[in-house]
């Protein structure tokens, strides 16, 4: 280039001193560039200095040239990490895996092999029922005239009967809900104005011409900023019910018999929450348990064969998946208490599960009229099965807040080795640029500071849900029963015709025997007979309208009543044989002579 002059420049860190040759018309980026090039660094996360006191700073420019900066022939420059980031790869000091600090980093986020039962998601996204059914009501919180305060008659109205809003923190604090409905947070943030919901994003803005693409470059317009993670206000789900708890004791059974751990996937629908202002409740009917490999302390699930179709079924009912659930059980004693794992002093959802649950969230969005993307968070929630300060077993319902969602997205998220409460924030690298992310926790004084998050408390990304069980007077839309599920291994019975036959004769009718989501399932499915989607459809009619004279119809169908015939036949007992003696073929009894040779018995 005319005019530009070559230049030699030291730069000294912690594994030594470099030389680097440079032009002084070249803008500072390049220098950057040069000096991660010539001491082979694993990131971008450093700062040159022109004085060993690290003071006065190279700002990264694209833009700035050296020759600006006074940087002459044979200067020296001083590197340093910025905000303690790892710029050397270090050989291990151990090959023991559990000689590692508490809090590493663990490359094990969900994998498209094992998590493959997940349904993908359609880029049109339409709004629930639910959602619709709640824009449309105005959200107020009546109040009753009290006769103590009120000074006027019963037509008037005055600040102590006026209706509230639905976000009063008041009226939340005295009926002991701990987060604000979604709804009401969207009636929060639109009230008076148009707000625009936008989800979090930890990549770098694509389409940026300004400089060569990462790790080579990167400017401030397509750099995404440091992000302060919040703990959520709001949830999109403010109760899980189950109707009847006869699906988790079947869910249970796994466990009880073999004492793996054991995941589900929770079949339902959503509902208004009649106990929280502008409230959803995830209203569970059955739980479906996918092909996956347990073990005492860890589960890996596999690809679902039967994925699609189910969720055909599931659909044809008026159900969807809402949710999962996990269990996390560890006997106590002989008397039936489990051992309390989990809790304030330490941890209610570990690193991993809260990647697991960001996963499954983020391939369910919620479709949102407020939200520039046209979606924004989830409804999808997550229950483990654990034991409470009674060492009984019960249910604790969770979500990861929406900043969580978008850690997972990114892949900025692992979880830690040791550490179940801590998640780990993956370092800068040249394949991902990863902006700082900070939380905040008060000091000494009382004060809130920020903290880096490179070791994330994820108590900072749950919102918890309630959990519960419907009282029994409420009628299930699924007949609790003890049909076999699908995917169990022995010692637990596995779905076949015998078991469909007693399954049959136990119940008090064919459409009670029918109202089981693994029933409707076996009947699609087995390999004596499987019955086309075309011809369950309407026996899954019957079963949504409660239909019994339908479901008795459909029995009596060609395809139906052949599977049920093969059924019977299955559990009546094997007729005695008899071998002849000439040709040795097996004679079913009775019979007087062969059947193959004609030879008298």
């Amino acid at each position: 280039m005319s005019g530009s002059k070559k230049m030699t420049l030291r730069v000294q860190s912690a594994e030594g001193t470099a030389r680097i040759e440079v032009l002084d018309s070249d803008v500072t980026a390049r220098l950057y560039e040069r000096v991660h090039e010539a001491l082979n660094l694993s990131t971008f996360g450093f700062c040159l200095h022109k004085d060993r006191a690290r003071k006065e700073e190279i700002i990264s420019s694209k833009s700035r040239q050296l020759r600006a900066c006074g940087l002459q022939h044979g200067d020296m420059l001083y590197l340093s990490p910025v905000n303690g980031a790892v710029l050397f790869d270090q050989p291990s000091t151990s090959t023991e895996e559990n000689n590692k600090p508490i809090g590493e980093p663990v490359e094990a986020g969900p994998s498209t092999e094992s998590l493959s039962t997940a349904a993908t998601t359609s880029t049109a996204l339409v709004e629930d029922e639910v959602d619709l059914q709640l824009y449309r009501l105005s959200g107020n919180i009546q109040r009753q005239r009290d006769d103590k305060l009120c000074r006027h008659n019963s037509k008037g109205c005055c600040v102590h009967c006026s209706p509230l809003e639905p976000w009063d923190e008041n009226y939340l604090k005295e009926h002991n809900i701990k987060h604000l409905s979604f709804h009401s947070y969207l009636r929060k943030m639109t009230s008076g104005k148009f707000v625009s919901l936008d989800e979090l994003s930890f990549k770098i803005k694509p389409g940026c011409k300004e400089h060569p693409p990462w790790p080579r470059g990167i400017c401030s317009a397509c750099q995404p900023g440091a992000v302060t993670l919040n703990r959520q206000p709001f949830r999109h789900v403010d109760n899980v019910l189950l109707e009847h708890a006869a699906p988790v004791d079947r869910f249970l059974a796994y466990w009880r018999a073999t004492g793996h751990q054991r995941v589900g996937f929770l079949y339902g629908q959503y509902e208004p929450h009649p106990d929280v202002p502008l409230g959803i409740r995830a209203r569970v009917a059955a739980i479906y348990e996918p092909p996956q490999q347990c073990a005492r302390d860890a589960v890996r699930l596999a690809p679902d064969p039967h994925e699609a179709l189910l969720e055909q079924l599931a659909g044809a009912l008026g159900l969807r998946r809402v949710g999962w659930l996990f269990t996390d059980l560890l006997p106590e004693r002989a008397n039936g208490s489990v051992r309390r794992l989990r809790g304030v002093d330490t941890h209610f959802l570990s690193a991993q599960e809260c990647i697991m649950a960001g996963h499954f969230q983020n391939q369910r969005p919620n479709a949102c009229r407020h939200a520039s993307s046209g979606a924004f968070g989830s409804k999808f929630v997550t229950v483990c099965v654990t034991g409470d300060s009674n060492n009984q077993i019960h249910l604790e319902g969770y979500q990861v807040s929406g900043q969580c969602q978008a850690l997972v997205r990114d892949g900025i998220l692992l979880p830690t080795r040791d550490a179940p409460e801590l998640g780990y924030i993956r370092d800068c690298s040249p394949q991902q640029y990863v902006p700082d992310v900070y939380y905040k926790e008060k000091d000494a004084y009382g004060n809130e500071v920020g903290v880096s998050a490179k070791r994330l408390p994820v108590a900072y990304l749950l919102v918890d849900v309630p959990c519960g069980v419907a009282p029994a007077s409420a009628p299930p839309l699924l007949t609790p029963a003890a049909f076999p599920p699908a995917h169990r291994a022995p010692p637990l019975a596995a779905p076949s015709l015998r078991a469909l036959q007693r399954h049959l004769l136990a119940a008090p009718s064919f459409l009670a025997a029918a109202a089981d989501l693994h029933v409707l399932l076996f009947l699609a499915t087995n390999d004596a007979l499987p019955l086309p989607l075309a011809t369950l459809r309407p026996l899954l009619r019957a079963v949504r309208t409660r239909d019994a004279a339908a479901a008795d119809a459909w029995r009596a169908l060609p395809l139906p009543a052949a599977l049920l015939r093969l059924a019977r036949a299955a559990l009546e007992p094997a007729a005695p044989v008899w071998t002849c003696p000439l040709c040795t073929f097996h004679n079913a009894a009775p019979g007087d002579a062969c059947e193959m040779c004609a030879m008298p018995r």
